[in-house]
């Protein structure tokens, strides 16, 4: 399994359990994207915020296994690559040390002024880049 910076515990709710008995497919998204702001947080980057900021521009999802009401899930994030308008982030849904679901979402630098795609800010990029080597 890859090395992550972050990791969060995550709480199953209720209504997080479908009729199948497992986390229905569209819950699991809500953990990748909770998953997401909270790594944002931990790094101080709060793009909510700013004239500059990043938009998701692509979701890439493979569900590997169910995620039963007993078990206990983690959502793992890191940014796995940068590039000069987008990076991307990769994260895993794991149990108990198994994979259930694997995410890659490329996020893509925005200003909200020209509605136009920019260059990630270097204030982003920087922040991130310290809280992945700060974590390492």
């Amino acid at each position: 399994m890859e090395a992550f910076t972050h990791k969060l515990p995550l709480q199953l709710r209720f209504n997080d359990i479908d009729m199948m008995g497992h986390v229905n497919n569209a819950v699991i998204m809500e953990f990748f994207d909770y998953g997401k702001m909270k790594y944002f947080d931990a790094a101080n980057i709060y793009v909510e915020k700013e004239n500059s900021t990043l938009v998701i521009v692509h979701y890439e999802v493979d569900f590997v296994g169910q995620i039963l009401r007993d078990d206990h899930p983690e959502v793992h994030t890191k940014v796995s690559h940068f590039g000069n308008k987008s990076l991307e982030v990769l994260q895993h849904i794991v149990c108990d040390g198994n994979i259930k679901a694997v995410c890659k979402t490329v996020m893509s630098g925005y200003n909200r002024k020209t509605k136009s795609s920019e260059v990630i800010p270097d204030s982003i990029r920087n922040a991130i880049m310290n809280y992945e080597n700060q974590n390492a």
